[in-house]
C-alpha cells in the first residue's frame, strides 16, 4: 500500500474548521479573532514510550491524548492536529485499530486531523496539536 492510499483509507476526513486539511503540502488553520494559536508536539517511540504488543486502538488514543493534555494545561481549546507516522510495514489490521482509537478521541474533542507525513521505518508516532486560547488568557508555567 502506498503512502497516498494509506492516508486516503485510514486518515482522510472532511474538514470542519480548517480551511484546508489532509492531502496537500500544508494545512490552513484560521483561529478566531482575538485568539492565540497554541501549538504542542509529542513523539512516541516503540520500546521507549510504549510496548511493541500494545493494542493499536489504545496507542492511537494515547498518541493524541498526550498532546490534548498539553493544550488543556495551557487553557486552550483543541482545533486540529497533524500526524507523522513511521511504520515498519503497512499492516492493515494495525492501522485500522490505531486510526479508530486516534480518530475517536479526536471526534470527542472536536479536533480534526489536517495533515502530516508517513514513511517506512521503525514505529514512531509524532503528533502536533493546534488549539486556540483567548489573547492574554493562556495558562503559563
Amino acid at each position: 500500500m502506498g503512502e497516498f492510499d494509506l492516508i486516503a483509507r485510514y486518515f482522510r476526513r472532511p474538514v470542519r474548521r480548517a480551511a484546508l486539511g489532509v492531502g496537500d503540502d500544508c494545512a490552513l488553520l484560521a483561529p478566531a479573532a482575538g485568539m492565540h494559536l497554541a501549538v504542542s508536539s509529542d513523539m512516541l517511540v516503540e520500546g521507549r514510550h510504549f510496548f511493541p504488543d500494545v493494542y493499536p486502538a489504545h496507542l492511537g488514543h494515547k498518541a493524541l491524548a498526550v498532546n490534548l493534555s498539553d493544550l488543556a494545561a495551557c487553557g486552550a481549546r483543541p482545533l486540529a492536529f497533524t500526524l507523522a507516522l513511521s511504520l515498519p510495514r503497512a499492516d492493515e489490521a494495525w492501522l485500522q485499530g490505531f486510526s479508530d482509537g486516534l480518530l475517536a478521541l479526536a471526534d470527542a474533542h472536536g479536533c480534526e486531523l489536517v495533515g502530516g507525513d508517513t514513511t517506512q521505518g521503525p514505529l514512531n508516532i509524532c503528533i502536533t496539536v493546534f488549539g486556540e486560547v483567548p489573547t492574554g488568557q493562556a495558562l503559563l508555567r
